[in-house]
């Protein structure tokens, strides 16, 4: 039995366990962040990857990856972090999950499209902005990306 203090993150596997990652995403971003409902939940959660990060037994973040480029890229997104859980290390712990996970793992590069005041936490794990600021709910967001260290080759 996991004790109720610790932080877990895991790839989803139930729909439960989808539906609580949802439901985070839907007090995120459709509550405190006014994105339309009708946007949030969209066609790519039912073949996206879901992460799912609980405090104790109680969901606090959660975050999806879709494949791209026939599953060369993965598009990291939908990353949501309950206000009251913030400063908790919840968002660096489902980022880590995501990047370590072997199915994301054999992808050579990540991609997000972070909101424009995230971009510093993003910068943190090595991703680089590029291309201009552009708003997508009224949000402003620039592209970030980073290559996969797990898929880097050296020259001989």
């Amino acid at each position: 039995m996991p004790r109720t203090d610790t932080l877990f993150v895991f790839k989803t596997k139930t729909p439960e366990e989808r539906e609580q990652c949802f439901a985070v995403r839907l007090k995120v971003f459709v509550e405190e962040q006014k994105v339309p409902p009708e946007y949030e939940i969209d066609e790519y959660d039912k073949t996206a990857l879901h992460f799912l990060a609980r405090h104790g037994e109680k969901p606090v973040g959660a975050a999806r990856v879709v494949f791209k480029d026939e599953g060369k890229t993965a598009k990291i997104g939908r990353v949501a972090v309950l206000k009251q859980a913030r400063g908790l290390g919840v968002g660096l712990a489902l980022m880590r999950a995501i990047e370590t996970d072997a199915e994301v793992k054999a992808t050579a590069k990540f991609f997000l499209e972070s909101q424009t005041h995230a971009i510093p936490f993003y910068e943190r794990l090595g991703y680089a902005a590029y291309g201009d600021e552009y708003l997508d709910c009224n949000i402003p967001h620039r592209f970030m990306s980073k290559e996969n260290p797990s898929t880097r080759t050296s020259a001989a």
